[in-house]
């Protein structure tokens, strides 16, 4: 197979999925065609959370903050089953799953005034679930942060160079805000000096990193940065939007969209093979099965719960016109999706380019008899797991390398887009996290947890303690140990689908309540009910004697789900019944 062709199949699909599946997604269901109709960010604004903005800026909002690393490393682990279906979960996923999803939960958060879907879930369904989901958020992105915060610590460690330009790039998005909102100029001139700036300062970053060799406050490079981070993060959730939330965003996605348009020139230009097979030979015993794993491997390639966090918490909120949200919410996601495909041809086909690597069994520059470089990075399940990104930077930049760009600034371009938008996610999450930790103060009648600073402490404080608390390694058979964070990730990629399973069960009540066709909202959500759900059940058997934390935690969330399906299912008959 091609890559050049597997790419043109993949933007055809894309182009197709948008231009009428979500038009008549649009007209048919969720109605926004109505000009009379006033947004909550009009109806509301505050200047601080809600605030009217342009359809294309908030589109770099909404696509940058959900484009994080997961839509890299998901589909890069999942190569390991070749590259067939990965592509078709990522297609079909993004164009039928994830982008009604995001679209969906954008929409019925703007008929409603801005609430999240958890806040939603209790006027149509019931109080209880409305509880649930808030527990069940609060602990997801307490995950999502702690975890990102350490993935990017890493990476400002091991890619030292890329620290400048990212922290650069915030005093850059500071004063676009500024120039925007209270200069009254003009986007187009001052996102082109931005990106300018941006890929000058990347330059810079390459010949001049900044690594921290000794101790800082007694604390190692990491934890420096873990805690810099989250002092960052936490400031600028505070911060009005459109002072560095909105152009930071905005500058990001044309970051993002000049490095895939390089890459998409690099596969013409360098037509790298696809090693990888259509699908894995599964003979070997070691090989996990595809079902469910390879689902929720790709989670933010093709559907996440945390996406409609974003457009319920914060997209909602600045959307300007309600058409809009058919290129925010369904145009974002496809984005992402595009961005998935990319991290694909980098792991299949970019990575036969590589000609040495430092990676941990993976040297390619020694001549391995009848074996490809797919084949050298994706010998076992665990070095697939385990190198994570790796095969994104590392066949992207060879992809950026056959345009006559240097070794060492593709490296760091590679690297400085993938910290970029993890950082995006991070910041976006701390403010989500802020406004749920609002919602559920009023749910149970909490006065203080309405003020934005105690319920930011309380947004990073749990983080902090996930990121810094050391448990034993559950995947090591010596006595090492890791961090909390980490141990509890494998949850993850299973309870974010399920979180956007039972969003498509809010958003499928809310719509059959208004006697709308609801079938492309409901299969969806079958589909990934069904796989989730098997998903944690594995890992709820596999755990049993092995860690009891996993575990019960597991264990928790089928039970916490089963609650709320059945929640749902009774309001359904309700409505049946009332029509």
């Amino acid at each position: 197979m091609s890559s050049i062709l597997i790419v043109l199949t993949g933007f055809a699909f894309f182009y197709l999925g948008y231009k009428f599946y979500s038009k008549f997604i649009a007209a048919k269901i969720f109605n926004i065609y109505d000009p009379s109709f006033i947004t909550p960010s009009k109806e509301m604004q505050d200047g601080v959370d809600y605030l009217p903005t342009k359809k294309y800026i908030l589109f770099g909002h909404h696509f940058t903050s959900i484009a994080g690393a997961a839509p890299i490393i998901g589909p890069c682990v999942a190569a390991y089953w070749g590259w067939l279906p990965a592509l078709i979960w990522i297609l079909f996923g993004t164009v039928f799953m994830g982008a009604v999803h995001d679209f969906g939960a954008l929409v019925v958060s703007v008929k409603e005034k801005g609430r999240s879907i958890a806040d939603v879930a209790s006027s149509i369904v019931s109080k209880r679930v409305r509880l649930m989901f808030l527990i069940f958020i609060l602990m997801l992105v307490w995950l999502v942060l702690a975890v990102f915060a350490m993935v990017i610590a890493d990476l400002f460690v091991s890619n030292p160079e890329a620290v400048i330009p990212i922290n650069v790039q915030i005093l850059v998005a500071i004063g676009i805000g500024f120039l925007m909102y209270k200069k009254n100029v003009k986007i187009i001139a001052p996102s082109i000096i931005a990106v300018f700036l941006l890929y000058f300062f990347m330059a810079f970053g390459t010949y001049f990193p900044v690594s921290i060799n000794e101790p800082i406050f007694g604390l190692s490079s990491r934890n420096f940065w873990i805690i810099a981070l989250f002092i960052y993060s936490s400031i600028a959730s505070l911060l009005p939007v459109w002072m560095l939330l909105q152009p930071r965003d905005y500058i990001n996605s044309h970051q993002l969209f000049i490095g895939l348009g390089l890459l998409f020139l690099g596969v013409f230009v360098a037509q790298p093979l696809v090693e990888a097979p259509a699908i894995r030979s599964l003979e070997d015993e070691l090989t996990p099965s595809i079902f469910p794993l390879l689902f929720v491997t790709i989670a933010c390639g093709a559907i996440s719960g945390f996406h409609g966090l974003v457009s319920s918490g914060t997209s909602s909120k600045q959307l300007e016109n309600i058409q809009d949200a058919r290129m925010v919410g369904y145009g974002g996601m496809i984005g992402e999706g595009s961005l998935a495909l990319f991290s694909t041809i980098a792991a299949v086909a970019g990575i036969s380019l590589v000609t040495q690597s430092d990676i941990p069994h993976f040297h390619v520059a020694e001549f391995v008899q009848n074996k490809s470089n797919w084949e050298l990075y994706y010998d076992t399940w665990e070095h697939a797991r385990g190198n994570k990104a790796l095969a994104f930077v590392l066949g992207g930049s060879e992809l950026l390398q056959s345009l006559g760009i240097p070794k060492q600034f593709a490296s760091t371009l590679m690297s400085v887009l993938v910290i970029s938008f993890a950082a995006t996610t991070l910041d976006t999450a701390t403010r989500i996290q802020r406004f749920i930790i609002n919602e559920f103060g009023q749910s149970l009648k909490i006065k203080s947890f309405s003020n934005k600073y105690i319920a930011t402490l309380i947004a990073v404080l749990p983080a902090i303690f996930l990121a810094f608390w050391d448990v034993p390694d559950p995947t090591s058979s010596s006595d090492s140990t890791r961090s909390a964070g980490f141990v509890l990730w494998p949850i993850f990629g299973a309870s974010n689908q399920m979180l956007a399973a039972l969003t498509l069960m809010v958003i499928s009540i809310y719509f059959l309540k208004r006697k709308k066709n609801i079938l492309p909202l409901v299969i969806p959500m079958l589909i990934v009910l069904i796989i989730t759900f098997v998903s944690l059940l594995q890992k709820s058997i596999y755990e049993f004697g092995n860690n009891n934390v996993l575990f019960f935690i597991s264990l928790s969330l089928l039970v916490l789900i089963i609650w709320m399906v059945i929640e749902g299912v009774i309001k359904v008959l309700e409505i049946k019944k009332s029509m």
